[in-house]
This record gives C-alpha cells, sequence and structure tokens, in this order.
C-alpha cells in the first residue's frame, strides 16, 4: 500500500450518477485519501455502474473487468450494484458491491479495504467538494428516486421512490459552489419538477428567511447566487408553467430539458408516462410567447411495443410543428425487470433501425434551419476550454456534454468559465461559429 492510500474511480451513467461520485470522493478526500491518476498509482478502485439498459450493464461489466485485470483491488457501487450476484458470478473476486446513492457504504467498504490514515480535517478538501466536472460549473442534485412507473423504466426499482433535499440543504451546497467559481449549476433530480412532494414541501431556513422545498421557491433563491441555472428532466406538471417568467426576467436560463418519449397518444398511455394528456403543443407555444429564446430540448424512443407506423407518423408530424431545438432519440430495448416487456407487439429490431434514422433525419433538418437562423445574431456563451487553434464555449441554449458547441477563434485573454457576447457568423445542423462582439 502507498503511504498514502490512493483511490482509483471509474464513474458511469448519467449526471445522477456523477453527483454520487463526487460525494464520495469528497468524503474519501476529507479523510486524507488521494486519487490515483491510474490503476497502476491506486491501491483499491472503485466502479460507479450504470444499470439501466442491457447495452449500459455490458459497460459496466466489462469497466469492472478492466479494473479487476490492471489493478485487482475493486469495489462496485451505482445501479448495477442492485444486481449484486449478475456481479460477482462475473468477478467474483470484487472486494464490495453496493447500490446507487449508498456514500456510507461505500465508505465503510473502502474503510475495510484500505483504513484512512486519519481522522478527517474539513481543510483537505476544496470549499466546492471534490467534482468530476470542469471548475466552472457542477452539477446540483436536488432530489433521488422516482415515484412514477414508467413501463419502459427500473428507476425506481434502482434508486428507489423520491427523497428529496430540504431546500436549505439544496442552497448551502449551490452557495458554497458558486463560492468555489462554479459559474454554471445544472439542476438535476429523476423528476425534477416533483421536488419537495415528498416532504410536503417543506419549510428550511436559508439566509436568514424560510424557503420552500418546490422548484418554484428553490429556483427563485438559485437565482440569486447571480450563476447561470440550468433545468434538467423537468417533467411538464402544469407548475412549471410558474418557471417561465423567471426565465423572461433573465433569472433561469431559458432552457428546459422535458423528457417527453412520444407523441402519440396511445404509446404514452402504453408507457404510461405521467402528464401524457399535457396540452405540450399548446404550452409550448405560450412558452415561446413569453420567452421567445427559449431552448427546449427533449428525449424521445422508437420502438416502443405496440408502436405502429400510424403511431411513428403521429411522432413526426408531432416533432415538426413542436420544432424543439435539441432531441435525443433512443432505439427501444428490452431492460430486465420492465413492465414493458411484457407488452404485446414487439417491434422488430430492423424497423426500429429504419425509425430511428427516419426519425433524427427529420429532426436534422429542424435543428439545422432553426440554427442557420442564429447567423448575425449576438448571444451569450460560456467558455468550455481553450485550444490551440480555437475556443470551445456554449450558448445558453447548449447544456455540456449532451448539446451543441460554439466555435470562437483563439485570443489570449479568454480563460474557461468566462461569458462572452459573441456574434455568430455560421452554423451546421448542432454547432455555431461566432467570433467575441468587440473582435
Amino acid at each position: 500500500m502507498s503511504v498514502v492510500p490512493k483511490i482509483g474511480f471509474v464513474s458511469l451513467g448519467c449526471p445522477k450518477a456523477l453527483v454520487d461520485s463526487e460525494r464520495i470522493l469528497s468524503r474519501l478526500k476529507a479523510e486524507g485519501y488521494l486519487t490515483a491518476p491510474d490503476y497502476a498509482g491506486a491501491d483499491v478502485v472503485l466502479v460507479n455502474t450504470c444499470g439501466f439498459l442491457d447495452s449500459a450493464k455490458e459497460e459496466s461489466l466489462a469497466a469492472i473487468g478492466e479494473a479487476m485485470a490492471e489493478n485487482g483491488q475493486v469495489i462496485v457501487t451505482g445501479c448495477l450494484g442492485r444486481d449484486a450476484e449478475t456481479i460477482r458470478r462475473a468477478h467474483p473476486g470484487v472486494l464490495a458491491v453496493t447500490g446507487p446513492d449508498a456514500c456510507d457504504a461505500v465508505v465503510e467498504a473502502v474503510h475495510q479495504a484500505l483504513p484512512p490514515p486519519h481522522d478527517p480535517f474539513l481543510d483537505l478538501i476544496p470549499p466546492g467538494g471534490i467534482r468530476l466536472t470542469p471548475r466552472h460549473y457542477a452539477y446540483l442534485k436536488i432530489a433521488e428516486g422516482c415515484n412514477h412507473h414508467c413501463r419502459f423504466c427500473i428507476i425506481p426499482q434502482l434508486r428507489g421512490r423520491l427523497r428529496s433535499r430540504d431546500a436549505a440543504d439544496v442552497l448551502a451546497e449551490a452557495e458554497a459552489l458558486a463560492g468555489a467559481g462554479v459559474r454554471e449549476l445544472l439542476v438535476i433530480a429523476q423528476d425534477t419538477s416533483a421536488y419537495g412532494a415528498d416532504i410536503r414541501h417543506r419549510t428550511s431556513k436559508w439566509r436568514g428567511r424560510e424557503v420552500r422545498a418546490r422548484i418554484t421557491e428553490l429556483c427563485e433563491a438559485l437565482a440569486e447566487l447571480g450563476v447561470w441555472i440550468r433545468l434538467h428532466y423537468v417533467y411538464p406538471y402544469p407548475h412549471v408553467d410558474e418557471l417561465i417568467p423567471l426565465m423572461a426576467e433573465g433569472r433561469l436560463l431559458p432552457y428546459l430539458d422535458i423528457p417527453f418519449q412520444h407523441a402519440s397518444p396511445g404509446i404514452l398511455r402504453a408507457m404510461r408516462r405521467p402528464a401524457a394528456d399535457a396540452k405540450t403543443l399548446l404550452r409550448i407555444a405560450g412558452w415561446r410567447e413569453t420567452v421567445p429564446g427559449i431552448t427546449l430540448r427533449s428525449t424521445f424512443i422508437v420502438g416502443f411495443p405496440g408502436e405502429t407506423e400510424a403511431d411513428f407518423a403521429c411522432l413526426l408530424d408531432w416533432l415538426a410543428e413542436a420544432k424543439l431545438d435539441r432531441v435525443g432519440c433512443f432505439r427501444y430495448e428490452p431492460v430486465a425487470g420492465a413492465a414493458a416487456n411484457e407488452l404485446p407487439g414487439a417491434v422488430p429490431a430492423e424497423l426500429t433501425e429504419e425509425r430511428w434514422h427516419r426519425f433524427m433525419a427529420a429532426q436534422a433538418a429542424i435543428s439545422a434551419a432553426k440554427q442557420k437562423d442564429k447567423i448575425g445574431r449576438t448571444i451569450e456563451v460560456i467558455v468550455d476550454g481553450i485550444g490551440a487553434d480555437r475556443i470551445v464555449a456554449r450558448s445558453m441554449g447548449d447544456a455540456p456534454e449532451i448539446d451543441g458547441q460554439v466555435f470562437l477563434p483563439p485570443a489570449g485573454t479568454i480563460s474557461a468559465g468566462d461569458r462572452l457576447s459573441v456574434v455568430v457568423v455560421d452554423a451546421d445542423a448542432y454547432d455555431l461559429h461566432a467570433r467575441p462582439l468587440d473582435g
């Protein structure tokens, strides 16, 4: 073992899992552990897994196998950890297996394999904790778990029912992150709109006043921190309309990530989607009337059991009318334990693939037209990285990793995290090219 114990870390899956990884590393760093840059330098390797889709399970098992081969001292956590038998059958030598949102259990497993060097001292960690994102943005998880019963999803089985954090707890973390230099907070949960419903939207004290654990009131308080606030995984409940005026006032980024998943009423009912009967096209029109520059992002599934050509045509027609700004599409695949596996009318894989390509082609055309319309406009961007021949930034309508980018010519006085006004000079289907307003 090293003089100072070192931890290797592999984090897979969604941003919610990334937040779990950051919390685990922050705890371990506070106890005096160091992080290792590679397998060879690690005394123990933690693998935070994803277990939602079969492809994600395979990726997680492969990552565990690689860590076992390269190091041999491996602790597994995350969603796939719910299926400890599968993990131990594939990799019997792992030291411990825990499920998701199990920071205490992971730290205890590390203690057993690699005792801490000394008692914790809080000054061993930076003010914003250990993060796996760049210094200028961070994910802020406001709740864990989900109360829905979508037939294609096993997240409630993996992560449990909705468990919201008190508003004061969330706001204290956000304040610490902002104080540590974070310029953009990405608010996440499995169902962000439902935040606080499980704790009856109780109040807690922050900055000398009571703040309700409800998404509107939380966003109003977050807006006081002076950083970009971006909302993800927002189900279109009626109270989401309360957030639109905050965007019009510049207090929230004009960006909503709403997982619509489909447009056919029959398929939405078969999926058991919440708010399946919402008049989404009318509401989208209303949002755009209040905030003309709002960016709407969503994800969809094609090939769900029972999806007919008429259902798919309904989806394409809806897409053409909605003209969403950012869209992702998944090919349906059965997930072990999901209720959708029992539904009749399985769509052949080749037909699912054909529909996926048609869907993506339709959205690419919509996206290209919307991007082209931005040429000549002045927009605000945040800088993500500086390269030898260009600067990589994002607009208010682009979340990191999943949306487009804005490319700028190199300039010596610009740093990551800077916010700039730029003029768009060119565009493709997903990315923009711009120059600084004063350049």
